[in-house]
């Protein structure tokens, strides 16, 4: 395991388009991100350019997610519910999976749900067939609560698998993470 990241989240910018659609030149990462493929990178840049210049719409708040002043990912809370929410986030590009960036982009998501957002449960999916992010939603300290829906992840055929954290059990381990 490497080192440890710490990631701050930050409003996401038009300016962030380039970055964000250079990602999509690897069509490996856009099938395992589930992004369009096919597309140019204009083509996605022009995307992002209009997600990020109209917004998001209602029910999602995606934030960047930086290292070291580069933009590494994203956090996605997703409902409207003002006590619980669900949990998303990617890294990109895929040259930095595998590092723990995704454990540290998800680490701030949930900090900003409980701290900043003041949520009382966050919950997240993960693909059975993906257990790079199983184990980074378990290492967060989040409970299974059950089988999702059936999912083709990377022509593998799967299903999600549903997790859990209340605010309370997330204090609870940051502290004890903090005190040890």
């Amino acid at each position: 395991m490497g080192r440890r990241h710490v990631v701050s989240l930050r409003q996401l910018s038009v300016a962030d388009a380039p970055v964000l659609a250079s990602w999509a030149a690897d069509d490996e990462f856009c099938e395992a991100a589930e992004w369009s493929r096919g597309l140019t990178v204009d083509q996605h840049e022009t995307r992002w350019r209009s997600r990020l210049s109209d917004g998001f719409g209602p029910g999602l708040l995606r934030l960047g997610a930086e290292l070291d002043g580069r933009l590494v990912g994203y956090v996605d809370l997703h409902g409207t519910d003002e006590q619980r929410r669900e949990l998303g986030y990617l890294v990109g590009g895929r040259e930095r999976w595998g590092r723990g960036l995704g454990a540290a982009v998800a680490r701030a998501g949930l900090a900003h749900a409980f701290l900043a957002l003041g949520l009382a449960e966050v919950w997240a999916e993960a693909v059975d067939a993906n257990p790079a992010s199983v184990r980074i939603l378990q290492g967060l300290g989040m409970i299974e609560t059950g089988r999702g829906e059936d999912h083709v992840y990377r022509g593998i055929p799967s299903h999600h698998r549903r997790f859990t954290i209340t605010a309370d059990s997330w204090c609870a381990l940051h502290h004890d993470k903090e005190t040890s």
